[in-house]
This record gives structure tokens, C-alpha cells and sequence, in this order.
């Protein structure tokens, strides 16, 4: 790595398996090997491994490579031939294998391509969410996703999809159909249907930039106190946007409170997570990351948070990395109460690159420390009321997922009782939990990330 880590660069970065964000790279050869060698490897698998390992020796914070002799892991990957580019995708999965770090890994074409569609938030398509019926394996809508060309024509949950512009869905499993439905903007695509109580039928549509919902939320009333619920899936690139408009939506509507819920959120882009602290912390710290030189980077609220009503979080063992991130911002800024059970454990940072024949590579660069130094590997945040779930309940959430956030969940319900103390000492004192002015906060904000 030639330069000292910094934080314009952190905010490419990504910080769960389940998520990531493209940056480019180019592949730089090594001197050590001739021109000729050099031309050779551009027209074979071996250029792909070599432009890997070039990023991974540049980038991965254990300098020591997790006492790997790296140079010759180089030596041992461009000394073998292979006869397909699987072949070859097989052997840098191998290498990457020996450094223990299951974060930094390979990505073929397919899997780049559907992971940086995850992280974007956005898709081109008509707006489906489909399913593989348990019985009989047909492709099923679980739900039309708002605002979509799906929506917008009236395709319904439980709908199946017997045909794909023709080709029929009989065994075809939910990714290889979703990838037929995908397609450029703009484009003509026809699905037949078959709804129950109904002839089949088909259904033309056109495809559109979807941007994909990963913020739900509603005005919870318990009593006589009004909860403002949201449910946060992902850092996605659109998670902040979504959330200011769901924070700012129930401030309209009374909520008094408010219970964030990042149970099962798996993590995603540093910066959305940034971004999403900054709406609930006014000052503080966020987070400290240290890269493979040992440079220290501080990340702090910027005084442009949209409200400072009381605030529980919800979190879990899935609750990982990005997630981790914000509660433990906001457990050490004292902003929020913590419910729920210890969190997954990740304290790591990793960039993602795109290589040259549409594949990715992701590779873990830095170490994260919450607000008060903890570090959180393997050991997760504990909350500070710790409620976990019985088996009957957490299969009676699973079964229906409308009682999650409601009374009926009982981490939601102890998320409430632990902020009805707060709740009515604002009500004694408004003046105490003063909301602040979304439009010039927003303002703020804009003016602070240009």
C-alpha cells in the first residue's frame, strides 16, 4: 500500500459478506517478471490471479498475510496452467483460503454482479419478489415491490410465474429467473401468469430502475404513547435517504419515541452507516478504524442529527458490522438503549474492487474500535437489556412476520418499556426533547458530505 489509509477511501468500503461496494482497480505486474512473461499472462486465466494478488498485496491489513509467504502463494498460482478460467477461479479461492480471513474473497461474474446489485439498492427490472413454492418448486411473487412496473400492473403476491418471455419456469430455480427478469431499462419483457381462481394469462411489461425498499416502518400506538417503528434490512446505498424519510415521516405524525430495529441486519456500506448515525447522534464519536500501518482514523457526528427523541435500538446475533457500528455508537454516546441479545462480532472493514473480466474481489483493510475503544471482534455489544426469545416465539415470528414490531414480539415490547421513563419526562418537559428543524438539518448534512 503506498499511502497512509484515509478517510475518503473508508467511505468505499464495506463491511459484511453479505454486501459490498465496486471500486475499480487496475492490475499492476510485478517488475520482477519479464515483458515476455508479462504478454503471456494478459491472453490467460493466470492474468486474473495476478491482478488479485497485486490488490490483496497492496491492501490486506495483516502485513504478515497471516504468516503466509505471499510472494510465494504469487509464484505457485502463475507456475500452474490452467485449462479454463474455473479452473483458475478454483486456485485463487484456495489462496485466499490460507490467510483464515473468510472476508477477503473471490467473487466470479455472476456473484459480482448480484452482490453489487444488493449494495446499490437498486435493480433494473419490473419489481418482484419471488419464491420456489416448498412443494412443488413453482416460482411464486412474494411481494411487488412499491412503485413498480410490477405494482403498477397489478401483479399480486401468490401470483405464479409459469413463463418467462416464453421460456417456461418448470425447475428453474428463483435466481436463474430473476436474472431472465433483469434487464436493461426500458426494455420489453412478458410474464405469464397464473392466479388462483383464474385462467392463465399473459402480462407485458417494461423494465424500469427500481430502487429497492430497506427501510419499513410505522407509528406503533401503545396505549396512549405513539412508537415510531423502523426496521432497517441492510446499509444499502439508498439506507439513508430512507431512513431521514422515515424518521422525518413519524416526527409528523407524533411519534414520541423511537425503536430502530437492525435484528438480522448482516451490515453493508460504511457509509450508510455513518450517514444513519449522524441522523440520531448531534456529537460524539462514531467510530475509530485503524489500517494495516497502524493509522488511526476518527469518524464524528457533524451537529446535523434530525431528531432527539428518545431511542431504543433492537439487535441480535445477526446483527453484524454496519449494524455493530451504529449501535455501538450509539450505546457509548449514551443516545439509545440497547435491547435484544449479543451482536455478531465483526470489527473488520473491507474494500471490494472489480477485476478486469467482470469478477470482484473483496479484501479486508482495516480494524474498527467502537466510540470507547472496544474492540468487538468474536465477542459482539451486549445490550443493555437483554431479552432473548423463547423457540416458540421466535417460530411464532418467523411463521408471521406482521407481529415482528409489534407487542406481540417481546424484544419490541421491553424496547418500549425501557424508553417510557424518558417518554414522560419529555412530556413534563417538551422543551426538554426539543425537535429540531428537519429542512435546515437536511441542509446541513448536504452542505457537510459535498
Amino acid at each position: 500500500m503506498k499511502h497512509p489509509f484515509r478517510f475518503p477511501r473508508l467511505l468505499h468500503a464495506t463491511l459484511f459478506g453479505g454486501a459490498i461496494a465496486a471500486t475499480t482497480t487496475l492490475s499492476l505486474l510485478s517488475p520482477a517478471l519479464s515483458p515476455s512473461v508479462q504478454a503471456s499472462l494478459s491472453d490467460s486465466p493466470k492474468a486474473i490471479l495476478d491482478e488479485a494478488w497485486q490488490i490483496v498485496n497492496r491492501e490486506y491489513v495483516d502485513t504478515s498475510f497471516n504468516n503466509v509467504d505471499w510472494h510465494t502463494v504469487r509464484q505457485e498460482l502463475l507456475s500452474r496452467n490452467y485449462t479454463s478460467q474455473e479452473e483458475a477461479y478454483t486456485a485463487l479461492r484456495e489462496a485466499l483460503e490460507r490467510l483464515n480471513d473468510p472476508y477477503t474473497r473471490f467473487m466470479d461474474p455472476r456473484q459480482y454482479e448480484q452482490l453489487t446489485s444488493q449494495t446499490s439498492g437498486e435493480l433494473s427490472g419490473v419489481g418482484i419478489r419471488l419464491q420456489a413454492l416448498e412443494e412443488s418448486g413453482a416460482l411464486a411473487v412474494v411481494e411487488p415491490i412499491p412503485n413498480s412496473p410490477a405494482s403498477s400492473a397489478g401483479i399480486r403476491a401468490g401470483d405464479r410465474i409459469l413463463a418467462i418471455d416464453g421460456k417456461s419456469t418448470e425447475g428453474m430455480s428463483v435466481e436463474d429467473a430473476s436474472s431472465l427478469i433483469r434487464g436493461e431499462v426500458g426494455t420489453r419483457i412478458t410474464l405469464r401468469i397464473l392466479r388462483e381462481g383464474e385462467d392463465a394469462f399473459d402480462l407485458p411489461l417494461v423494465r424500469a430502475r427500481i430502487e429497492l425498499p430497506t427501510v419499513r416502518y410505522s407509528l406503533q400506538q401503545d396505549g396512549n404513547t405513539r412508537i415510531g417503528y423502523i426496521r432497517l434490512n441492510e446499509f444499502s446505498a439508498h439506507a439513508a435517504s430512507q431512513m431521514r424519510r422515515a424518521i422525518s415521516d413519524l416526527t409528523e405524525q407524533g411519534a414520541e419515541a423511537f425503536v430502530l430495529d437492525l435484528r438480522g441486519n448482516p451490515g453493508g456500506l460504511l457509509q450508510a452507516s455513518i450517514d444513519i448515525a449522524r441522523m440520531w447522534l448531534g456529537s460524539g464519536s462514531i467510530v475509530r478504524t485503524v489500517d494495516r500501518v497502524g493509522a488511526s482514523e476518527e469518524i464524528t457526528a457533524n451537529h446535523t442529527a434530525i431528531t432527539d427523541l428518545p431511542l431504543a435500538v433492537l439487535v441480535d446475533g445477526s446483527s453484524a458490522s454496519s449494524s455493530e457500528i451504529l449501535t455501538g455508537a450509539l450505546m457509548d454516546n449514551e443516545r439509545a438503549t440497547i435491547v435484544g441479545t449479543q451482536t455478531f462480532g465483526k470489527a473488520l472493514v473491507q474494500s471490494v474492487h472489480s477485476l478486469s473480466d467482470g469478477s470482484g474481489l473483496a479484501v479486508t483493510i482495516a480494524h474498527y474500535y467502537t466510540p470507547d475503544g472496544t474492540d468487538i471482534s468474536h465477542r459482539g455489544i451486549a445490550p443493555d437489556v437483554p431479552i432473548e426469545l423463547t423457540e416458540a416465539q421466535r417460530e411464532q415470528l418467523s411463521a408471521t412476520p406482521t407481529l415482528i414490531g409489534t407487542n406481540s414480539d417481546p424484544q419490541y415490547s421491553a424496547a418500549v418499556s425501557a424508553l417510557r421513563e424518558d417518554i414522560i419526562a419529555n412530556r413534563a418537559n417538551p422543551q426538554a426533547s426539543r425537535r429540531p428543524n428537519l429542512e435546515a438539518q437536511q441542509n446541513e448534512t448536504q452542505q457537510s458530505l459535498r
